[in-house]
């Protein structure tokens, strides 16, 4: 079973930017689909950005143009560069892989992403 671990997460002002990142213990080149998903307090976990394998990409409305995601399989990790941060944005940010061929899914364990003044 794949380990994933998110870093990169921390307190930041409204317009900051961050960078998280989400390590692979195995390879993550069998996962057809990775995303972020995010879940602030009192509120389900929604997903934030996908990744397909040839680098489709698919974003939430509220985070196109402030958001990107990446994958680098020769580093067994995905990342998701945040710019023009919100308050809002302030949440748990969660990494997953799916592997579409045999419904094998991980999650990390969460990074503390904080918006504020």
């Amino acid at each position: 079973q794949v380990q994933l671990v998110e870093s990169g997460g921390g307190l930041v002002q409204p317009g900051g930017s961050l960078r998280l990142s989400c390590a692979a213990s195995g390879s993550i080149f069998s996962f057809n689909a990775m995303a972020w998903y995010r879940q602030a307090p009192g509120k389900q976990r929604e997903l934030v950005a996908s990744i397909l394998h040839g680098d489709s990409t698919g974003y939430a409305d509220d985070v196109k143009g402030r958001f990107t995601i990446s994958r680098d399989n020769a580093k067994n990790t995905l990342y998701l560069q945040m710019n023009s941060l919100k308050p809002e944005d302030t949440a748990v940010y969660y990494c997953h892989a799916l592997n579409l061929n045999n419904n094998e899914r991980a999650w990390g364990q969460g990074t503390q992403v904080t918006v504020s003044s």
